[in-house]
């Protein structure tokens, strides 16, 4: 069965770094589009960026230049390297498998999800 397995987050001061790690299983990994997605206390479920199958990351406004989506389709990996982080970023940081080989923005367009690993960012 399809898995996703987050790992990396915890608590760092701002303008530090933190590099989340997705580990899927269960599926031909190379084949489809990842997300990463994150939910702040008392908000919605926010998209943060997304890398197709093949082809170029997209990312959400607010952390472009900061945030940086990467596969490795041989550890059937990706990652979410995250540099001058700011306090408005701590939320719980989901990854996502797409229905597809393309990424999206939209929530729905991810049938697969890990349970989320915390990021908090003290000022």
């Amino acid at each position: 069965q399809v898995q996703l397995v987050e790992s990396g987050g915890g608590p760092v001061q701002a303008g530090g770094s933190l590099r989340l790690s997705c580990a899927a299983s269960g599926f031909a990994f190379s084949t489809y589009g990842m997300g990463w997605f994150r939910q702040a206390p008392g908000k919605g479920r926010e998209f943060v960026g997304t890398i197709p199958g093949s082809g170029p990351p997209y990312y959400l406004d607010s952390v472009k230049g900061r945030f940086t989506i990467s596969r490795d389709n041989v550890k059937n990996t990706v990652y979410l390297q995250m540099n001058s982080l700011k306090p408005e970023d701590t939320a719980v940081y989901y990854c996502a498998r797409s229905r597809a080989s393309y990424g999206s923005v939209i929530r729905s367009d991810y049938n697969y999800w890990g349970q989320g690993t915390q990021v908090t960012v003290s000022s």
